[in-house]
């Protein structure tokens, strides 16, 4: 990597909502342009709309191309010319098609390599549904455009807690079904490997939630533990994972056992994520975890009814920044070490197979253990 500062794209959500507020007040900080390169993918007008009503003294440089970036400034990237009406704390789908924009014009730019992370304000996820716009979320939408046919995984986190999530935007009657022995490997495998790849945790361990109340009771109270969620927990540590439960969740949340863990697998959204902010308050960040870019947002919405009236709080989104540029230097110095694995120089005649005495198998086992 070269010596400039990473480079962050910041989409500027729905235009109604709190987030060029928090934008504003995020940068309103010198260190930040110390720390980074900001992009904001938005609109000037609705920007200067934005810090009129908020009689904010935020500067910003208007570029129209993203390589056109520059260090020390705050970079506010035009993606599209049309008036769009801002009428603040008011759902409207002119403001869910001006998100959209900035989130497609931020995706072109990518996958040319004029960014290195991408940080999204909350989008109001029904205003934005459109031809183009047909999916439940930043999620599931960033995996069809820059997954490679990789699985995301949305994991809420701050420094004491970290969870995933086995389902996202269901309704509730459709997470039974969705909730399989595979379903829960594969979700699994993708937060193992980013706990120790983005996060830099050598040997994480992780707990998984039980799906029922009372962990099933043994089959009383529903029957996933034991047919999906068990087997998917055994199949895994026999595959070398260091993976426990099922918990249920009350209990696991209510006695703090969640300190014991690197990561907490939850089989749907609101059994992750109430816990979550209930014990974060505003510390927390979203991380779009399994995809080769690396996205993170507030862990909030768009929060219409304080819309316009200063008193939001840009925590959030300052964490979810750190966060995607932590995850950016994690991955090359993770990265980097693999690129080269040694050479096989010989075989010890105990040893079985083709084995090498030395190799990236050695490597691996002789990384520090717990979180570094």
């Amino acid at each position: 990597m070269d010596n400039r500062k990473i480079r962050v794209a910041i989409t500027h959500g729905d235009t109604n909502g709190i987030g060029y507020e928090i934008i504003f007040k995020a940068f309103a900080e010198p260190e930040m342009l110390e720390l980074c390169t900001p992009i904001i993918y938005g609109s000037p007008k609705v920007a200067a709309y934005h810090r009129k009503a908020l009689d904010a003294p935020f500067v910003f440089s208007i570029i129209s191309n993203a390589s056109e970036a520059r260090e020390g400034r705050i970079n506010l990237l035009t993606t599209f010319d049309e008036e769009v009406k801002v009428d603040l704390g008011q759902p409207s789908a002119e403001a869910g098609n001006a998100s959209y924009q900035a989130l497609k014009r931020a995706m072109e730019d990518y996958k040319e390599g004029l960014f290195d992370v991408l940080v999204t304000a909350p989008i109001n996820k029904k205003n934005i549904q459109s031809q183009d716009f047909q999916f439940t979320g930043h999620t599931e939408y960033l995996e069809a455009m820059v997954g490679e046919g990789g699985k995301s995984l949305m994991i809420l986190m701050n420094d004491m807690l970290r969870v995933a999530l086995v389902t996202t935007h269901l309704p509730i009657e459709s997470v039974t079904k969705a909730v399989t022995k595979e379903a829960i490997k594969e979700k699994a495998m993708v937060f193992y490997q980013t706990l120790r790849r983005d996060l830099r945790i050598s040997k994480p361990r992780i707990a998984v939630l039980a799906l029922n109340p009372h962990a099933g009771d043994n089959g009383l109270l529903g029957k996933e533990e034991t047919e999906q969620i068990v087997p998917a927990i055994e199949e895994l540590s026999n595959e070398g994972m260091t993976v426990f439960g099922p918990y249920a969740a009350d209990g696991f949340f209510g006695t703090a056992a969640y300190t014991s863990f690197d990561g907490v697998l939850a089989m749907y959204h609101d059994q992750g994520l109430a816990p979550f902010k209930a014990l974060a308050s505003t510390t927390g960040a979203n991380f779009t975890a399994g995809l080769p870019l690396v996205r993170t947002s507030p862990d909030h919405g768009t929060a219409y009814d304080i819309a316009g009236k200063g008193i939001a709080d840009e925590t959030s989104l300052r964490n979810a920044i750190y966060l995607a540029i932590d995850v950016f230097r994690n991955r090359i110095q993770y990265d980097e070490p693999m690129a080269n694995p040694l050479k096989k120089h010989y075989h010890e005649r105990h040893e079985d197979g083709d084995r090498p005495r030395f190799g990236a198998k050695q490597q691996e086992e002789n990384l520090p253990q717990g979180e570094e």
